[in-house]
Order: C-alpha cells, then structure tokens, then sequence
C-alpha cells in the first residue's frame, strides 16, 4: 500500500471496530435488558419464574443456533447489512413486547390484568417475540467475526478484538444502569394508595400487602414496558448510526485487501459459491484445532455464567453480603472482565507474537487459583467483600479466554471462514447453561451443597486449562497453509 492508502486503511480499520462495538452494544441493550423486568412481569401478571425460565431457556438455545447458522451465512453475505437487519428485527420485537399488553387487549378483547386469560394469551406473545428477538440476536456477532478479520491482520488481531469484547460488559453494564437502576427503580405508574392493585400484587409475590417489595412493585407499576420501549426506541437509532458507520470489505472503500495467505502477485478471484463451501468445510468442519476450541469455549462458558449467575446468589444468601455490595456485584464482575480481557489481548500480540492459545492457558490456571482461593478463604469464613473480590478476579482471568478463542479460531480458520468457524464455536458455547444453570443448580439443592459447585468449577478450569497444553507450540494461524 502506498502511505495514504495506509493512512486510510487505519482510519477504516478503526472505524469498523468501532461501529460493530456500538452495533453489539445496541444488540445487549435490547437482549440483556429481560433480567431486569421479570419481576415486574411477575409482580403485575403472575407469571410464574418457571414459565419465565422456560422462555429464557428456549431463548437462549436458539441464540445459540442462531450464532451458528448466522456464522454459516456472515462468511458469504455483506457484514455490514447483516448485521444492521439483525438489530432491525431484534428491535422491532422489542418495542412490541413493551406494547404486548396493549396489543393482547385490541387483538382479543381482553382487559389487561392477572386473570388467567389474559395470562395465558400475553405469555403466549411474550414468548413468541422474545424468540424472533433472540434468534435475530445471533446476527450481532457473526457479522464482527467476518468484518473484523477483514480490517485487522492476524498479528493485531489478539490486541484489538479484546478491545472490541469490551462492548459485552458495556452492553450489559448500559442495560443495567438503564432499566435496572433508573427505569424499574424510577418510571411506571404509582398505584400504591390502590388496595386491589397491591391486593393483587401480594398475591402474585405470595407475600404481605406490607411487604417492601409488594410497595415497591405497586409504585412502579407498567415500567417493566418502558424498559422494553426505551431501549427499543434507542436501539432504533442505533439501526441508523450503525449502518452508516459499517462497510463491508476494504475494497467497498477502494482499497486493497490486505495480503495474509495471498501469494505475491495473485490477483483478487471471485469464488463460487461451490468453491467457498468447500473451503469451509477443509478449514472449519474437518479441522480439529476448531473443534478443540470449541470444547475450551464450552468449559470456559460454564465458568463464566457459573461466576456470574452463581456467584451473587451466593454471596448474597450465605455470606450475608449487604444490600448495597450485592447491587454492585455485577458491575464488578464486569469491570474486572474488562480489564481480563484487554490485558489478555495485549499480552497475546506483545509477549506470545499473536499466539494467543498460550495466554488461555495462563489465564485457565490463574481462573483455578482463584477458585480454589474462594474456596478456601470461605471455608475460613473470610468477609463477604474479599470473597467477592476473589471471585471477581476469577471473572478476571476466565474473560481472557471469552475474548481470544473466537481470535483464534479466526486465524486458524483465516478471514475467509472465520464467521463460520466462530459459530460453531458460539453455539458449542451456549450448550454450557445445561451445566452451568440446571447442573450446578442440582448440585447445589443436593447434600454437596455450594461447596459441591465450587469444586465442580475447579474440575471445568482443569478440563480447560488440559486442552490449550497441545496447543503451546501451535503456529499464530493457517494463512501459510
């Protein structure tokens, strides 16, 4: 490249990592914001938590295969319109949901309420759109794994697709501060002074009509729509922004690809459809390095949602942690992932030469100290707030390998196949709530108790930390092949 032509490929390079952090940003806004308005879903309609979970649960399965087969098409398709009908969709069901009620009353007749009826029905449509949203979710990230790769050569990749994992934790912590402090906390419509509304509410919680929480629901009744309609509303937006950031490749810009796996000279071939199949089928379906990486992913996932799902609850019902610390937990867990996962990527490019499968090891072992120092400072009946801290350095450790295996699956699968071997990677991932959710769910309720889980995670980290070992002299990817 001539030096303007340079000049140039950097400002696009971080322009497009960028607009995809903003656009995944958009996609958690709308995704990660169901956590915090189940309880007023609950508290207003009834809605059991086991009927609730059964939606997150399917949810989340078709994410997961949606990551899959998004990844399948990112690697023919333009990233940058993939991606931006994703948000689309995802946002439209979003913004319905929040009118769901309105909707079920004009569609059927029926008054808004708890009555079975209108349970029934609402649910029905609850379920429905939070499907759709979920399965148009799995175009946020494939669309990244293809457009990124395409920006950035494999000797940088480590360093700046850590910095663009960081918009999961500031996804998540932007969905928390919006719906969870401000909208649930401050919005809705106050029917306290309304006996049947906090008659019906007591009923639903199963407590007290002078129960905090039965004050709290009926003062704030309807914002769990608002934290649907908002965050809709916003990601609207960013429908916009994100389209006019994005391009797809660089030569929509006009300028060269860059050079890894090409031979000096080769001119730039159209491929047939054909031709890009097979291709993937060699690199990503019949390579063992993609499929070995997605068992570590598996492991590393049901320590991360273990971490995060589990280890607040714990924390807050055994080591009678305060009010105000367990309302910070995850945004600690979150800031420490951010710090994981940068300083991950950068040790990976400055101290291993791109060969990031290394630093998953490290960062597997230093996941197993934290652990088994959890375990034993608990046992020595340590403070809430060192445990918690304790547990957010695990957290720490376990984002470096969240952030670099879909790095090296990108290189080992090279530009050309990277969204596909990523989705398999993802979905293989999002298999790990069966273990990390219901498993480890069973293990605590049986005579092991909370002490049965957290060896449970000593033994996934071990698990893990074994599978990067054959991977220690691995080359930094297959451009070369």
């Amino acid at each position: 490249m001539t030096l303007e032509q340079q000049k140039k490929f950097k400002y696009w390079q971080w322009r497009t990592i960028a607009g995809t952090m903003i656009g995944y940003i958009f996609f958690y806004l709308i995704r990660k914001n169901f956590s915090f308005l189940m309880p007023g879903l609950t508290a207003e309609y009834g809605i059991s938590k086991t009927s609730l979970g059964a939606v997150i649960t399917a949810a989340g399965f078709l994410y997961g295969l949606s990551k899959l087969l998004n990844g399948m098409l990112a690697d023919r398709v333009n990233g940058r319109w993939h991606m931006v009908t994703g948000l689309a969709v995802s946002t439209v069901t979003a913004i319905l949901i929040g009118f769901g009620a309105e909707i079920i009353t004009a569609l059927t007749g029926v008054p808004e309420g708890s009555t079975p009826e209108f349970v029934g029905k609402f649910t029905i449509l609850l379920s429905a759109l939070w499907i759709v949203n979920n399965i148009f979710q799995g175009c946020g990230f494939p669309p990244c794994s293809r457009l990124i790769p395409r920006w950035v050569p494999s000797n940088e990749l480590s360093t700046k697709m850590s910095i663009w994992n960081t918009s999961h934790s500031i996804g998540a912590g932007l969905a928390g501060i919006l719906c969870g402090s401000f909208i649930m906390a401050s919005m809705g419509t106050d029917m306290s002074a309304d006996p049947a509304m906090v008659a019906t509410i007591a009923g639903n919680l199963g407590k007290d009509v002078t129960d905090p929480a039965v004050i709290s629901a009926a003062e704030h009744v309807g914002a769990w729509k608002w934290a649907f309609i908002i965050p809709g509303i916003i990601a609207a937006v960013g429908v916009f922004i994100t389209a006019g950031i994005l391009r797809d490749t660089p030569k929509s810009v006009g300028l060269p690809e860059l050079e890894e796996g090409k031979k000096d000279g080769e001119p730039e071939v159209q491929e047939s459809q054909a031709e890009i199949s097979a291709y993937i089928t060699k690199h990503v379906w019949k390579n063992p390095v993609i499929w070995a990486l997605a068992l570590a992913d598996f492991f590393v996932y049901v320590i991360r949602f273990a971490v995060l799902d589990w280890g607040p609850t714990f924390l807050r019902e055994h080591c009678a942690m305060s009010p105000e610390w367990a309302a910070s937990t995850v945004i600690i867990f979150e800031l420490f992932g951010v710090v994981g996962m940068l300083v991950a990527g950068w040790i990976s490019d400055k101290v291993f030469g791109g060969r990031a499968t290394r630093t998953c090891l490290f960062c597997m072992l230093g996941t197993l100290v934290a652990i088994l120092g959890f375990i034993a400072l608990q046992t020595a009946g340590a403070s809430p707030i060192m445990l918690l801290f304790v547990l957010a350095t695990a957290g720490m450790f376990i984002y470096g390998p969240q952030a670099l295996i879909g790095v090296i699956a990108s290189n080992h699968a090279t530009r050309k196949a990277s969204a596909t071997a990523n989705g398999l990677v993802g979905f293989v991932s999002y298999i790990s709530p069966i273990v990390s959710g219901l498993g480890f769910g069973m293990i605590a309720d049986s005579k092991f108790g909370w002490h049965g889980v957290f060896v449970a995670m000593v033994v996934m980290a071990i698990i893990g930390a074994l599978i990067f070992v054959p991977m220690w002299k691995m080359k930094r990817d297959a451009y070369e092949e």
